[in-house]
């Protein structure tokens, strides 16, 4: 077990809930958690929050430098700006940020990772000041074009700790050297930088036309680390969008469409 000494702010947390969690943070005087724009929940009197541009992890890097590091940001689909919590007063001081959907919050810390985790361009939620939230550019153009998360995944470095969220239930896998994990690319949550990931053709026409998962999977080799999620938020929103619209798939239902004229649901 890691016990040196780090560099990030340290910080103490409990993650509530099961389906719909919230992580409070425990921060002691002049310690910061910077989080994004959209997932504070409350806090306690003495906890001062200041906008900043990108993740506040190098406060000395110049004007264009954090315009630089802000602007990273838009290319993983976030906004320019985050927001840091700074313990201004004399006593331990609480605050809490909640999951944007249903599903688990995953503590990660960094310093007992290898200090550096990929994970989707959506994923992240939160971290101790001093981590840095950049970009990581897949190098294989097959992984770029056909991943299901795009070219670009966040990457976040450091030696604190870091806080992800993703849909449904969430697990981790160790993948021992060489071992080889096919998964849909909307399951992957997350992963070691010591993990080789690609993407593959699933192939078969049947399966091309006819499977309804996709044309790709992601192959990932290890050894390292990987988190999976149950419920990809693209899959909630497709399902939601399906039953939102006229011609929907009626399930369940020997009448169907004419069920629901019937209930008074259709027209």
């Amino acid at each position: 077990m890691i016990t040196s000494s780090r560099s990030n702010h340290e910080i103490d947390y409990k993650i509530v809930g099961e389906e719909m969690q919230y992580v409070e943070i425990e921060l002691d005087p002049e310690e910061t958690a910077v989080a994004e724009a959209g997932s504070f929940m409350m806090m306690d009197e003495g906890i001062q929050m200041q906008t900043i541009f990108g993740d506040g992890s190098a406060p000395n890097q110049g004007v264009l430098g954090k315009l630089f590091s802000a602007g990273k940001r838009i290319l993983t689909g976030e906004s320019l700006f985050m927001t840091a919590f700074t313990n201004v007063g004399s006593g331990k001081k609480k605050v809490s940020f909640a999951s944007p959907y249903p599903g688990k919050i995953i503590p990660l810390d960094l310093q007992q990772l290898e200090s550096r985790i990929i994970c989707q361009k959506d994923a992240f939620l939160c971290a101790a000041k001093g981590v840095s939230v950049g970009i990581a550019f897949q190098r294989r153009l097959g992984t770029g074009l056909f991943g299901g998360e795009g070219f670009i995944m966040q990457k976040l470095e450091g030696d604190g700790m870091a806080f992800v969220h993703a849909g449904g239930h969430v697990f981790e896998r160790y993948l021992t050297p060489g071992e080889t994990l096919k998964i849909d690319t909307g399951c992957l949550v997350a992963f070691t930088q010591t993990v080789d990931y690609n993407i593959e053709f699933v192939g078969g026409i049947k399966n091309t036309i006819f499977g309804g998962e996709g044309l790709f999977f992601a192959t990932l080799r290890g050894p390292g680390k990987v988190w999976i999620q149950t419920l990809p938020i693209s899959r909630l929103a497709s399902r939601i969008m399906s039953y939102g619209t006229f011609n929907r798939k009626e399930e369940g239902s020997i009448l169907g469409g004419l069920g629901n004229m019937l209930d008074g649901d259709g027209y």
